[in-house]
């Protein structure tokens, strides 16, 4: 398999794992109606409808600022994916493909309901304090090892094709 097509294989099985959980735990599961679902000591399903960018950055509802976030999420999604074509390296184009998965599983969600769908919770409990990460989703964790992919091949590995 070449690099591109593992690229392009990685970017539809995060764009369908993302997809098919929220739809799942929306729909199937119910998450809306449960609330907080204990999995773990130290995870819940919780769901979050994340109006903002990354980590719930720049909330904004506004019809205006999410057209403009899905302005800049297509130039992003287009500028990756001409930098995957030009890739050399397979860790760096299956890289470029998780984060373009990813980036494009959360844009469906702005489509369809005008915010991201979180639902992951990690936390811990230290002297009676609880301590949580921020509320996230499979496009998340995709795009978070997308970014450590690439930084490691930047450092370690064979130099990749520059990015447009």
């Amino acid at each position: 398999m070449t690099p591109l097509r593992a690229g392009i294989l990685a970017a539809v099985v995060t764009l369908v794992a993302d997809q098919a959980s929220k739809l799942w735990l929306l729909n199937g599961f119910d998450l809306a109606r449960r609330g907080v679902v204990k999995v773990m000591p130290f995870f819940d399903l919780v769901l979050a409808w994340n109006i903002g960018i990354s980590f719930g950055w720049l909330q904004n509802d506004g019809q205006a600022a999410q057209l403009a976030l899905m302005a800049v999420k297509i130039v992003a999604v287009i500028a990756l994916a001409i930098w995957m074509a030009r890739s050399q390296t397979r860790l760096a184009t299956v890289a470029l493909g998780l984060i373009i998965g990813g980036a494009i599983g959360n844009g469906i969600d702005r489509l369809a309901y005008g915010a991201v769908v979180d639902f992951a919770l990690f936390h811990i409990e230290i002297g009676g304090d609880t301590y949580n990460w921020y509320v996230f989703n499979v496009a998340d964790v995709a795009i978070v090892a997308g970014v450590a992919a690439l930084l490691y091949d930047s450092f370690l590995g064979v130099p990749a094709a520059k990015a447009p």
